[in-house]
């Protein structure tokens, strides 16, 4: 993890800003980002027997985006940060098109989703937005569909990224969705610490 002395000064400390995130993207301060596409995913896509209709909310710089998209799946990433958009535009490619600015609460799907993808998503926003995240969550997923990723098991003091406890993700989570899988996170990075579970829950 950076040390004090490498964090740079930022204005903004409201996460629920654009601004926020486009300070630390602009001075490339992006601890949470791996740089690259996590192993459980590409596990999970590699088991998985058809191709899913998916979703990346908070993108950031997209890693997964070319990858899901590279394996067949019909994936588009969004995020609300121009920075971030701008970045994740630029390291997809000529699947840019796929990267979308917009605000996860209001964007609605061109088509059914069939899975969310998330990644350093739900923990970016403080504990208070939880319950409108999950409901957003069961609103744009269909019955059957999946919720599938990483989620930062913890109690933290402040954030981002907010760690929540597992019977705190259970609640948050079960009136909506049905738990399926979960794992131990091999390539996590020391901003979660042990915290980083891969899980699956799907909608009832």
């Amino acid at each position: 993890m950076a040390s004090t002395s490498d964090i740079p000064a930022f204005r903004s400390r409201d996460p629920l800003a654009p601004d926020f995130w486009d300070e630390r993207f602009e001075q490339n301060f992006t601890p949470w980002d791996r740089g690259g596409v996590p192993a459980a995913l590409r596990d999970f896509v590699g088991r998985t027997p058809t191709a899913r209709t998916t979703l990346i909310p908070g993108c950031g710089n997209a890693w997964e985006l070319a990858f899901l998209c590279e394996a067949g799946w019909d994936a588009v990433a969004i995020d609300f940060s121009p920075a971030a958009v701008r970045g994740a535009r630029e390291q997809v490619g000529h699947w840019a098109a796929r990267v979308e600015e917009a605000d996860f609460f209001a964007w609605e799907p061109p088509r059914p989703l069939e899975l969310i993808y998330e990644r350093a998503f739900l923990c970016a926003m403080p504990p208070k937005m939880w319950p409108q995240v999950a409901a957003r969550y069961a609103a744009l997923l269909p019955i059957g569909g999946l919720l599938a990723g990483f989620f930062f098991i913890g109690e933290t003091l402040k954030g981002p990224p907010f760690g929540i406890d597992r019977a705190a993700l259970a609640t948050l989570l079960s009136p909506h969705f049905d738990f399926v899988e979960e794992a131990a996170v091999v390539d996590s990075l020391p901003v979660f610490g042990n915290g980083e579970r891969w899980m699956v829950w799907q909608r009832r």
